[in-house]
């Protein structure tokens, strides 16, 4: 079952897709993912009679209330870490998987436009693949958490690179440069429907990616190449913490998933980076394929820097009372 939020006579609506066509529905998106038995639910909340899909505007297919964006792809890892002068992944990136929460109010859909982020001159894109909770849990198994997964859908994190590297020594991850834009779509194809994808416990669906309508050289990779599964990143982000029904989690970017590999590997901008008018383009076997256009933004309003040298308390561990500057 492919599910789908779409806009229809001036209203969002619920969706399911089949073929050239799309059945909108009388609930909402969350009572959808949420259903232990959907075909009824559909059956039972089929809203008039089906649409072609061209004559309605697609949405992101959820609007989440978290969205955690994993690292999972060794190889991708390996390019981003090129750039920064280091050689191999840190041994605590193979203890455990982690993840950034990303903004959730710059979600936005297919066709929809992405502006260049103020100060931004290279660009970039990511190909991800993402999980979308159906059942709310806490605390799960990998093993559990498979009944939790709705279903996936393709996630492009878009990144402004060179707003990133001036904020990596505070460590508090990406800010600006991952703050802007985050395309989730076209639709959430269910887990059953790709269960014929699975290979050794975890999906394999082939994943490309194309500007203005070529494909990235290399091939692109596969979502078998994730060094955890899903229902694992599931698991490890329930542990202490309720994962809710629409909530979002994706699979990082895949092995030449991005300009940026590419940059590191080869040691130039070919290919260069996004500008407006450029067209991306995700692909993922068995889901689909997203795009979105690059277009102009503005330019940053100007701040101050820090001010520094203030006065401040005396504290128990100053010497003899002495105030710190």
């Amino acid at each position: 079952m492919k599910i789908a939020r779409i806009e229809v006579d001036g209203e969002t609506r619920v969706g399911i897709v089949d073929g050239d066509q799309v059945q909108p529905l009388s609930v909402g998106v969350d009572e959808v993912l949420a259903a232990d038995d959907r075909p009824a639910l559909v059956a039972r909340t089929a809203d008039g009679d089906p649409r072609p899909l061209s004559a309605v505007h697609l949405l992101a297919p959820v609007q989440p209330g978290t969205l955690r964006d994993y690292i999972t792809f060794e190889e991708h890892l390996e390019g981003s870490l090129k750039l920064l002068g280091r050689t191999a992944p840190p041994p605590e990136w193979y203890e455990q998987p982690v993840f950034y929460f990303s903004n959730t109010n710059a979600v936005i859909g297919p066709d929809e436009p992405v502006a260049v982020p103020p100060g931004c001159r290279r660009l970039d894109f990511e190909l991800e693949l993402a999980a979308v909770i159906g059942k709310p849990g806490r605390d799960l198994t990998p093993e559990q958490a498979a009944d939790h997964i709705a279903g996936y859908t393709l996630f492009n994190d878009w990144s402004a690179r060179d707003l990133m590297p001036p904020v990596i020594p505070v460590g508090l991850g990406p800010v600006k440069g991952k703050d802007f834009a985050n395309t989730l779509g076209p639709w959430i194809v269910t887990a059953d429907e790709l269960a014929a994808h699975r290979r050794d416990g975890r999906l394999a669906l082939e994943m490309h990616a194309e500007v203005n309508g070529v494909p990235l050289p290399g091939g692109g990779d596969t979502s078998a190449s994730m060094s955890w599964s899903f229902e694992e990143i599931v698991a490890y982000a329930s542990r202490g913490a309720e994962l809710r029904t629409g909530d979002v989690l994706a699979s990082g970017t895949c092995g030449a998933g991005c300009l940026l590999e590419y940059w590191a590997h080869l040691g130039d901008d070919a290919p260069p980076p996004l500008v407006p008018g450029d067209v991306v383009t995700l692909v993922v076997e068995g889901i689909g394929s997203v795009s979105n256009r690059v277009v102009a933004g503005v330019e940053p309003v100007d701040l101050p820097t820090a001010r520094v040298g203030t006065a401040r308390r005396p504290r128990p561990w100053t010497a003899a009372g002495a105030v710190p500057r």
